[in-house]
């Protein structure tokens, strides 16, 4: 299935809940979901009682989104969590928050996971020394990523930079250094270190069947 490249808060109504898709415009009032709840389409107003296997697709496609992976990644997703140990659920929500392009949002230097995948691409960030182009890396307790030395002087980076250093709270499974814009990865994340109620258990569910 082909990435979705339509606006990105037709999303977030869809779902009837930030996803987060669009940085700081999600804070502001200018909010598609705060101006407009419903979803979009012409019967989107119309109020519907959801039924069980609704309710397992929504949560599915919450999580799907709110990381922006393609329907087929998220099913290798839950096939990889599903052969870990422990929580399937939570070891799932663990393998999103893994990935390279999530971590390069979580240290602050993206306004969204979105804009996080392209400068991923571009070639902005390291990995343990080296270059890396695929968002979807997944990282280890130990890996170091990097933002280019290069791109330290670009406009856009010095303003993320200075949010940064400013104001930016990171997770604690990650140390970040604002001096050197770096962000090591010292714990693997766990559902309670992730700022988002997902509805993981209705996904493991959806999968089951």
């Amino acid at each position: 299935m082909a990435r979705y490249t339509g606006p990105a808060c037709r999303q977030c109504r869809r779902e009837g809940k930030k996803l987060y898709l669009k940085g700081e415009r999600c804070l502001s009032g200018k909010c598609a979901v705060d101006r407009r709840a419903s979803a979009p389409g012409q019967h989107g107003a119309q109020s519907k009682k959801m039924r069980e296997y609704g309710m397992q697709l929504r949560a599915k496609q919450t999580a799907k989104r709110y990381y922006g992976v393609q329907e087929g990644q998220f099913a290798h997703y839950y096939e990889l969590a599903a052969k870990k140990s422990g929580v399937t659920g939570e070891n799932l929500l663990s393998l999103l928050e893994r990935r390279l392009d999530n971590v390069v949002y979580r240290m602050g230097m993206a306004e969204s996971r979105r804009d996080a995948r392209q400068l991923v691409l571009h070639g902005h960030f390291r990995l343990n020394g080296k270059k890396v182009t695929v968002p979807s890396i997944s990282v280890k307790v130990g890996d170091v990523i990097s933002l280019r030395e290069e791109s330290k002087a670009s406009p856009k980076f010095k303003e993320l930079i200075e949010k940064m250093q400013a104001t930016k709270v990171t997770p604690k499974w990650l140390e970040c250094n604002s001096e050197n814009i770096t962000a090591k990865v010292v714990a693997i994340p766990e559902k309670s270190d992730i700022d988002y109620e997902f509805e993981e258990q209705l996904i493991v569910e959806l999968y089951s069947k």
